[in-house]
């Protein structure tokens, strides 16, 4: 179909438009107050440290860019350059699946992933523009492992994609388990070892003081590890077609099944046993530090974006085998048509959800600005310990006075939320 990639830039272009859209009211909301009251400080230093554990040199270059060029007055600029990733990722999804298994299933599996509801938490907050800046450099490292010639840019976009988060650490998982198992290219392998050794450096110096979860992570993660693999797993899987619980385990069976039959009957390949590691690689490496919370926290929804990245991928190779010609043309159609559909409106719902929770976060914020001048302000209180528990006012006064107040100028439309706030800024018995 020659006309299949621009039908796929067009429909990324007018979901992306449409999330932009329905977010223009957002605000900045949790972690990234964390970036945004300790930017003014930031060091050379600064911008090896962990967020979490996650390695954040590039993340943070961008994020100070945006600071510094558009402050805080707008979160349109933080969102349009989250959706551009996502479009990034559905466009370099659709590119290497087509590759492999046809424009069909290229054009299924972009879709599938354009309009994931189930992954709304990398959709619908900007902070999560550096996973999706991972997930996009990590696909474009195993596109252009595809061509021997390009080994060493691929290698490059890897290490872009670990600056960026710990998600391009699936990707070099199956980059490299590529390379061992395909015949003549071990050689290759070469070209990631100073990927491998800057990450193990950053790792040593920095990485190792990340902060993790309260609570901590347990020795007994290891124990429950591979549940947590296995759950994480089924959810991502039930996320492509905007579901999840327990029909997830019943889905993970399905496809460990097709991927069994299809390996057996055309051979399993490198690349496929590489996305294969990658993708169980990506569950119990995260399971390790996360464990410890629960086991259905696998199946977080900012999780789950990454695991459908990389399920579309594994599955794209069994859907090869399937009957897209005859009367079974339509039947697939449908279906595809049925599990986006029910991921759009998953998509929507959250959005609606996240709506009523940014109107808390600008009444916090307003909050704020309207204690100011209180000498009744407790200038070690907190507006919102759900929504903002980072911030407090001495911190919050010095980023607006440096980058803009984000909510100057609008109305308060969450009067229960603003007065909450005001009386938690304030001292006791003032």
């Amino acid at each position: 179909m020659p006309r299949a990639l621009p039908i796929i830039v067009a429909a990324a272009l007018v979901v992306c438009a449409a999330i932009l859209w329905l977010t223009r009211t957002f605000t900045f909301y949790f972690d990234e107050w964390t970036f945004i009251t300790a930017a003014p400080d930031w060091t050379l230093a600064s911008y090896f440290q962990p967020h979490n554990e996650h390695p954040s040199i590039l993340f943070r270059l961008v994020y100070g860019a945006l600071l510094n060029i558009v402050g805080l007055r707008s979160y349109l600029p933080y969102m349009a350059l989250l959706v551009l990733a996502h479009a990034a990722n559905v466009v370099l999804l659709f590119e290497l699946v087509r590759r492999r298994s046809g424009d069909l299933v290229g054009m299924a599996a972009a879709l599938l992933l354009l309009l994931l509801g189930a992954g709304w938490e990398d959709l619908l907050w900007a902070f999560q523009m550096a996973w999706l800046a991972s997930v996009a450099f990590g696909l474009g490292a195993l596109l252009a492992l595809q061509n021997p010639r390009r080994t060493a840019l691929a290698a490059g976009l890897l290490a872009v994609s670990l600056g960026f988060s710990g998600i391009g650490i699936p990707f070099a998982v199956a980059a490299t388990v590529q390379l061992v198992l395909a015949r003549g290219r071990r050689r290759d392998l070469w070209w990631f070892v100073p990927v491998g050794v800057a990450l193990a450096v950053w790792y040593v110096a920095f990485g190792r003081f990340g902060n993790h979860p309260n609570p901590q992570p347990t020795p007994g993660n290891v124990l429950v590890d591979p549940l947590y693999a296995l759950w994480g797993l089924s959810q991502s899987l039930a996320g492509v077609i905007g579901e999840g619980g327990w029909i997830g385990a019943a889905l993970l069976a399905a496809a460990v099944a097709a991927l069994a039959w299809a390996w057996w009957r055309h051979g399993a390949d490198a690349f496929a046993v590489g996305v294969a590691a990658g993708l169980v690689a990506f569950y119990l490496v995260t399971g390790l530090t996360r464990a410890q919370l629960g086991l259905q926290q696998g199946g977080a929804s900012r999780y789950t974006y990454v695991g459908a990245v990389l399920w579309l991928v594994l599955l794209a190779d069994a859907a090869r085998s399937l009957p897209w010609r005859g009367t079974w043309r339509p039947a697939l159609v449908a279906i595809l048509f049925l599990a986006g559909f029910n991921s759009a409106v998953l998509l929507f719902e959250f959005t609606v959800a996240k709506t009523a929770q940014m109107e808390r976060a600008v009444a916090d914020l307003q909050a704020l600005a309207a204690e100011r001048g209180d000498p009744c302000l407790d200038r070690s209180g907190n507006a919102d310990l759900l929504v903002m528990p980072q911030v407090t006012p001495p911190l919050y006064y010095r980023a607006v006075d440096r980058y803009g107040d984000p909510v100057a100028g609008l109305a308060v439309r969450d009067r229960a939320d603003f007065e909450a706030a005001r009386a938690n800024l304030r001292k006791a018995g003032c």
